[in-house]
């Protein structure tokens, strides 16, 4: 790869909204217009790219999800897919035929066609259904998961065993094990397991009989978490065995031979590992590692293994970023991966023999999805802004700037007014520097004082950047007339590993002082109507809310979404314990003096700002009766507020419909709470 190709591949800006003076604030409903693309897939002939398309259809409370392509030479995307819900577009490797994932048949299944979409042909026919296909890299086999029966020896027993629980009048469920559900799905006797069946279609074969355990499992890291080596004969997957797999992140790398046969284990990691990826020339085999067993937030490290000796290398040890994705350049030498930078997501590259890493993107966005053409001198990305939502983009050395192969929103976006993020640094506790992101309403006045609205963000160990939201878009805040803050205070992600795990067992303390810090700095802005401010945040920035309500009567309104109220009933309701008990350093009754200092609930007797509390019934991340318990403790004491219950939700409000109720009743809520009349009563 030539220097010239590293300096000139610069983000593309996206500048696809030419300035108008008629343009629209963006809205919940332009919002929900928004061609929402993913999942780009480059052939390996290198001519086109794969890709995925959602669209919102409010009259049906859904999203419909269709593939397209576009050529690399530049062109129109086309959509290729209309019948059923369609995704998952895989090239085979000759770049003839393309798999895809239908729900056309009924369920969910593994189908191939050609690249222009004709000669649709249905692979599977599983009643457990099918997901997430691989080619083999000859072409001969897909590789691909299905939530079977652990104990079923056959296909048959498996569909005999589901029509038996569809037929069955009791609907009770039995456990004698923890992690019995998750997220918003309680666990049921299946289990995910890879299996493996001929391209044509076929006998299906389990790679993994009898697991007990979901392979792979539940994802900390993201991304595809198996792959088949370049001989085809060898297949890396992530799988977590530790008996109790509520306490343990230790999702660990195994390699299985593709016929079948004993796994073997080749992570060492006592943390996560996922995302295993073999070089093209089948040397090496590459991963994302954790190394702190139990803490999902640790650093995300790069590392390599070669497969014939097993000595391991660290990549990344040095740089004290996440590495979020990577992906290997053609000649097996060197790796390109993004990381999380200061809000950002930049990509660079380095060659696994030495030699340092140089960044190969530039600017204020987030870019993800890389892939190279054969030649490696073409690279094929996605990059999305907070002003942009993701399209995809071509850059290849000696062109210049990057090349767009995907506008799908353009006309979208040239009639609405969206407000490019500005940046702030204030200092915090202690000192630290705490950086965010600013956005000023559509057709600002620099005259005029706007209502303030200060974003926290979840995780506790996540944060705010340039990238597209649509469930908490600050866009559509902006465009209701708020100054809308989103900083990154202690605990925050992408700004060093310290940063991020000062908030441990710390979460009402320096992150308090940071955002108040933060407060004190919106307050002070001459356009910016500090006696006009209210807080929102979702998950940790729900419990940062219910927090500031026992320690502040600064805001005029405050929104706790999925927040958390009591640590110590928390404690006992949440699914995921290795959460719990690092950042508590141990369960309620454990640690009873750090639960009871850092719970909202000992302070309720303070709560005086209106608080709009927002819950889903589905949620076991955060269980609903924090909510409820934190309406009726606001109630009790008197103080204006709402509460907002979806009982088809979990942790986020995905249904469209309730999604533009959440929207109507947030933006109702904090504006009437900050309007100067308010203020003046």
């Amino acid at each position: 790869m030539r220097a010239l190709w590293i300096t000139t591949l610069a983000l593309a800006g996206l500048s696809l909204t030419p300035a108008r003076a008629q343009q629209q604030p963006f809205t919940f409903d332009a919002m929900m217009q928004v061609k929402r693309i993913s999942d780009p897939q480059l052939s390996p002939d290198g001519r086109m790219v794969a890709f995925t398309v959602s669209a919102v259809e409010m009259d049906k409370n859904s999203s419909d999800r269709q593939i397209w392509v576009a050529p690399l030479t530049g062109g129109a995307p086309r959509q290729i897919t209309t019948e059923g819900r369609n995704s998952r577009p895989r090239w085979s490797p000759d770049s003839q035929r393309m798999s895809f994932l239908s729900s056309r048949s009924g369920s969910q299944q593994i189908w191939t066609m050609n690249p222009d979409g004709s000669d649709p042909r249905q692979i599977t026919r599983l009643a457990t259904e099918a997901d997430g296909q691989i080619w083999s890299p000859d072409g001969a086999h897909f590789v691909f998961t299905s939530e079977v029966y652990p104990d079923c020896p056959d296909l048959a027993c498996n569909e005999q065993r589901l029509e038996q629980e569809k037929q069955s009048k009791v609907k009770a469920r039995i456990y004698t094990t923890l992690l019995y559900r998750h997220w918003a799905d309680w666990k049921g006797k299946r289990r995910k397991h890879l299996m493996v069946i001929p391209s044509g279609g076929g006998l299906v074969r389990d790679l993994t009989p009898g697991f007990i355990h979901d392979v792979p499992p539940f994802s900390l890291g993201g991304g595809e978490d198996y792959t088949i080596s370049p001989d085809g004969k060898e297949v890396a997957y992530v799988a977590k065995l530790d008996e109790n797999q509520a306490t343990s992140t230790n999702n660990d790398i195994y390699v299985v031979p593709i016929e079948g046969g004993e796994a073997r284990k080749v992570s060492t990691s006592e943390g996560a590992d996922a995302g295993p990826a073999y070089s093209p020339d089948g040397k090496w085999l590459a991963w994302r590692m954790q190394s702190i067993a139990g803490y999902e937030s640790d650093r995300w490290r790069l590392v390599i293994v070669n497969r014939e000796t097993n000595a391991m290398q660290t990549l990344t040890e040095t740089i004290d970023r996440n590495v979020d994705s990577f992906t290997w350049h053609p000649d097996s030498t060197r790796i390109a991966y993004v990381l999380e930078d200061r809000g950002r997501h930049p990509a660079h590259i380095m060659n696994i023999n030495g030699g340092g890493s140089r960044a190969i993107t530039r600017g204020s966005s987030t870019i993800g999805d890389l892939q190279f053409t054969p030649d490696g001198r073409t690279l094929i990305y996605t990059e999305q802004s907070g002003s942009s939502p993701v399209e995809i983009f071509r850059a290849a050395a000696g062109e210049g700037s990057p090349t767009p192969l995907t506008r799908l929103n353009e006309s979208l976006l040239s009639r609405h007014a969206l407000t490019r993020f500005e940046e702030f640094t204030v200092a915090g506790a202690e000192g630290a520097q705490v950086h965010g992101f600013l956005l000023k309403p559509p057709n600002f006045n620099p005259e005029k004082r706007y209502p303030v609205l200060l974003l926290i963000h979840g995780g506790p160990q996540g944060a705010w950047g340039e990238t597209f939201s649509y469930r908490w878009n600050p866009q559509v805040f902006a465009a209701a007339g708020f100054v809308v803050a989103m900083p990154n205070p202690r605990g925050s992600t992408g700004y060093g590993q310290k940063f991020t795990d000062e908030i441990n067992a710390d979460w009402g303390g320096r992150v308090y002082t940071d955002l108040m810090n933060v407060a004190d700095y919106l307050a002070s802005l001459p356009y910016a109507d500090g006696r006009r401010m209210a807080a929102a945040g979702g998950s940790y920035g729900g419990y940062m809310v219910n927090w500031i309500l026992g320690h502040t009567d600064r805001f005029r309104a405050l929104v706790s979404h999925a927040g958390v109220y009591d640590l110590r009933s928390m404690g006992g309701e949440t699914e995921e314990l290795w959460f719990t008990k690092w950042e508590f350093k141990g369960l309620p009754w454990e640690t009873p003096e750090i639960h009871e200092r850092w719970s909202p609930s000992v302070h309720a007797a303070r709560f005086r700002t209106p608080t709009l509390v927002i819950h889903g019934e589905l949620d076991f991340r955060v269980p609903y009766g924090q909510g409820l318990q934190l309406f009726t403790a606001l109630q009790s004491n008197g103080v204006p507020s709402k509460l907002l219950i979806y009982p088809d939700e979990g942790h986020w409000i995905l249904k469209p419909q309730n999604s533009r109720l959440w929207y109507e009743q947030f933006l109702e809520w904090v504006t009437e709470w900050t309007r100067e009349q308010a203020d003046a009563n």
